[in-house]
């Protein structure tokens, strides 16, 4: 893990591209009171951006027309560890030892070490 705490992350740095609730309702095929009910329920996580407004989601949450395969499973982990949004966003997208960033080993389908990792981070 990085010597940068999660929370003092620069998420405006890690994140290359933000996409608003209305982007993601239209990509996934849902409403935006849907987005709202899937980011309250861990299905998805948004963060406020450095120098924007409102909660936006990271683009790369969504692949195919669907929240990436294992994202809530891995969202609910560390929430029950105690991690917000915030947190979760910059973990999943920092370059760990992996080898590579969790998102893009979830996007990927190499999903297991990312969750062993995540069900240790929360114990």
């Amino acid at each position: 893990m990085s010597d940068v705490r999660l929370a003092e992350q620069d998420l405006g740095v890690l994140v290359e591209e933000w996409i608003d609730w209305a982007t993601a309702a239209s990509l996934l095929g849902v409403t935006v009171g849907k987005v709202r009910t899937m980011i309250r329920e861990h299905e998805l996580a948004a963060a406020v951006p450095p120098g924007m407004k409102g909660q936006h989601i990271p683009a790369l949450f969504i692949q195919d027309g669907l929240p990436v395969k294992g994202l809530s499973g891995l969202l609910h982990v560390l929430h029950d560890g105690r991690y917000d949004d915030r947190e979760i966003i910059a973990w999943l997208f920092l370059d760990d030892d992996l080898p590579g960033r969790p998102i893009d080993a979830l996007r990927e389908n190499r999903g297991s070490e990312v969750k062993r990792r995540a069900q240790a981070m929360a114990l």
